[in-house]
């Protein structure tokens, strides 16, 4: 199978303990997608976000500076069996905190797709939670 890896900054006017706290928290992540989500706070815990559509675990969290997650949508063309691996790199920058994202793992048919979804339904939403 052919992968992609996507990548993609993104400067959110809150600082990294709010982002964080937003993307890894049910009560944050839900306010922001406006979408029922269930997120474990700990590191080998499970997660769902957009009502089940999306699904797995957590590999390695920092507070504040860094998240990465096993990844896999619930699509029917999604390979059986495989998770793609997405990483949240924070840093304070400006008054704000810079995102330097990565999601890698990702079957080469569902590249553009996931591409334009992370700008279109996590970053946009995100900003406009995170800076009313």
């Amino acid at each position: 199978m052919k992968t992609r890896t996507i990548r993609q900054v993104v400067w959110v006017r809150a600082p990294p303990n709010a982002v964080y706290d937003v993307l890894m928290t049910s009560r944050g992540h839900t306010g922001f997608t406006g979408a029922p989500s269930r997120i474990s706070g700990r590191v080998g815990g499970r997660f769902m976000a957009w009502d089940g559509y999306i699904h797995g675990t957590n590999l390695e969290l920092t507070r504040g500076r860094k998240i990465v997650q096993s990844w896999r949508p619930t699509e029917e063309t999604w390979p059986p069996g495989h998770d793609s691996t997405v990483r949240f790199a924070l840093a304070p920058l400006r008054g704000g905190t810079r995102i330097r994202f990565t999601h890698s793992g990702v079957p080469v048919e569902h590249a553009g797709h996931l591409a334009q979804g992370w700008k279109d339904h996590y970053w946009t939403p995100l900003k406009r939670y995170l800076e009313g």
